[in-house]
């Protein structure tokens, strides 16, 4: 057990910045931004050593994303003379939109994995990749909905990641799976009463 830990122990910090991650994001706090640059810096080493090599290279945008996410949280548009970005409902010429680009992010991830890597799961680990690019717009962009996309997302993940041994990662995600439900309550009744406390 002690030489399992001494092995993993970068997976296991990645894990534990992890749960402080989804705490932030729960409470819609500005400060998942700058923990969303710690832990995808931990787990493009994770990933990369257990071959999920379209993880691997997400974690880079998820770096990008989150200095973009921190700036629009912090700078973006804002209503009511509120000091921060309003949480929005994903309208449904958005959804289509973005399902459409999770779709051609899909492709070549896809394509790439299966013709130039050793990637032993290919499919899931292209979707969920290209799930989280859009889901993670939408989180920037603070919309309820992208609760729903992490909610499938964080389910594959879980089992994709027990399936490549990957055991502290798995856990963080099945837990991921079962708080993004009361994450997507929490933000639509944020959603509903955040105009009345600008009043």
């Amino acid at each position: 057990m002690a030489e399992y830990f001494q092995e993993n122990w970068l997976e296991i910090v990645g894990t534990i910045i992890g749960f402080v991650y989804l705490w932030q994001e729960v409470k819609a706090s500005i400060w998942l931004w700058l923990t969303g640059i710690v832990m995808p810096a931990i787990y493009t080493v994770v990933y990369y050593k257990s071959g999920l090599y379209a993880d691997f290279g997400i974690q880079i945008y998820y770096i990008i994303a989150a200095i973009y996410g921190f700036l629009v949280w912090k700078f973006g548009k804002k209503d009511y003379k509120k000091a921060e970005l309003m949480i929005v409902h994903t309208s449904a010429r958005q959804a289509v939109v973005l399902a459409v680009i999770a779709v051609l992010v899909f492709i070549p991830i896809y394509l790439i994995l299966t013709s130039f890597t050793d990637s032993t799961v290919p499919f899931y680990d292209s979707a969920t990749t290209a799930l989280s690019v859009v889901a993670l717009w939408m989180l920037a962009k603070k919309h309820v909905e992208q609760w729903f996309v992490w909610i499938a997302v964080d389910a594959v993940s879980s089992g994709l990641y027990f399936y490549k041994g990957i055991y502290f990662t798995a856990v963080l995600y099945a837990v991921y799976t079962v708080v993004a439900i009361y994450g997507y309550k929490k933000w639509n009744l944020m959603e509903k009463t955040q105009y009345n406390d600008n009043v």
